[in-house]
């Protein structure tokens, strides 16, 4: 990787540390990184907050309310999306699998789940709903899954190359892999700018284009099969971008502006999110 000097866009730490970082670029793979990036031994602290709503359970607000709601419905369309794209139903490893509710839904369908996830609140509301958690790869056979997927992870993962490299040797000769990021070429990170949610610094450590997506995989001859956009994100998105910028989330406004990055995205194919789908070669 080969990352330019001077910084694509400056953006702060609206969640925990208020610090300020340069997301600097790859020209080649179109893929931009957090600079300076954590100390491993300093990320937890970025992850400090009552607000980092992936790691918890809660429904204190209207706001955790909806979000669990919506997060409902995008768990049984993963699962649905997972079956359709699988000879049979096999095993599955979520890779940072949060409070297991992808998975308890997967194993519901009768999906062997396995998941992986650092944080200790998440994995303990996890393991009690019956969900096997791995605490390192190392425990993991080579070839043993039929799916990998990661929901929104692959940005927080420090050693990019390594963790492609791990994907490819988990999977199976046959297997799938499911990956989504957000995306910083989409309508609405364009409007917000420096303070587009999704850039969320410094826990989101890559950010990544399809250009970079598709040629990061490829290094590995795991081939890109379809890329498809995550509706839902854009609105959520603008929702805490507001928020950033105005210091209210106005829902009205996230609502406009999230729906305007989804009619723009159907012809520039550049949406808030997307699933990208790979598969073993």
């Amino acid at each position: 990787m080969n990352f330019t000097k001077e910084p694509y866009i400056k953006v702060k730490d609206y969640s925990v540390s208020g610090e300020q970082f340069e997301l600097l670029m790859d020209e080649n793979l179109q893929l931009l990184k957090t600079y300076p990036q954590p100390a491993l031994s300093d990320l937890p602290n970025y992850y400090e907050s009552e607000d980092y709503i992936s790691h918890t359970d809660n429904k204190r607000s209207l706001f955790e309310k909806v979000y669990h709601f919506i997060k409902r419905k995008a768990i049984r369309d993963k699962v649905s999306l997972i079956e359709y794209w699988s000879v049979e139903k096999g095993s599955v490893l979520d890779i940072g699998s949060g409070t297991g509710d992808f998975l308890a839904k997967a194993k519901q369908q009768n999906w062997k789940a396995v998941g992986m996830e650092p944080s200790d609140k998440a994995k303990a509301l996890a393991k009690q709903k019956g969900i096997c958690i791995i605490d390192t790869y190392p425990e993991l056979e080579d070839h043993f899954f039929d799916v990998i997927t990661m929901w929104h992870v692959l940005e927080h993962v420090p050693d990019l190359e390594f963790q492609i490299k791990e994907l490819k040797r988990l999977l199976k000769p046959d297997g799938v892999i499911f990956i989504a990021v957000p995306n910083y070429k989409s309508y609405d990170a364009n409007h917000y700018g420096k303070f587009w949610a999704a850039y969320d610094v410094p826990r989101h450590l890559w950010h990544f284009s399809k250009t970079a997506m598709e040629k990061l995989f490829a290094q590995e001859n795991l081939k890109l099969k379809k890329v498809q956009p995550m509706w839902f994100d854009s609105f959520y998105v603008s929702l805490l971008s507001e928020k950033h910028k105005t210091g209210k989330m106005n829902p009205f406004r996230a609502f406009w502006i999230g729906l305007q990055s989804n009619l723009k995205g159907r012809k520039s194919l550049e949406y808030s999110s997307h699933i990208y789908i790979f598969k073993n070669s």
